[in-house]
């Protein structure tokens, strides 16, 4: 009977918002639904978000703004896992993010936006439906 090995993902709170009570709940949720969960701590600079999820050899990255930071943070984290070779890393989040700026997120590369409303259930169960553990 194999090992079952669970998906690693990170969590993280890039920029200068201070504001992490959501983060938390995500990162609790999927903890508690089997996930393998890293979270950051506040005001992580992309380049940080990354380096982690390269050392903790993370299958996603999950990043909650709340600043109005959104296009500039998704972006250079897509940017610097790009240049990395670390594509295949999923980029999700959520926040206060307008549903106008969502449709250019995803063109950019991120997988997933969830906005004010989103249940755990609806993070949890996306997270369990897109992101593939590490064989």
């Amino acid at each position: 009977m194999g090992t079952t090995v669970p998906i690693r993902v990170i969590i993280a709170k890039p920029g200068l918002d201070g504001h992490d009570r959501g983060a938390k709940v995500v990162a609790r949720a999927l903890r508690d639904a089997g996930v393998e969960v890293i979270y950051t701590g506040l005001h992580q600079t992309p380049e940080q978000v990354v380096e982690a999820a390269l050392q903790e050899d993370a299958q996603a990255v999950g990043l909650s703004i709340l600043s109005g930071a959104h296009m500039t943070l998704f972006t250079k984290v897509i940017e610097l896992l790009k240049e990395r070779d670390a594509e295949d890393i999923v980029v999700f989040g959520g926040g206060i993010i307008p549903e106008a700026d969502i449709p250019e997120l995803e063109r950019l590369g991120v997988a997933k936006v969830f906005t004010p409303g989103a249940t755990t259930t609806e993070i949890v169960d996306w997270v369990r439906g897109h992101v593939t553990a590490a064989a």
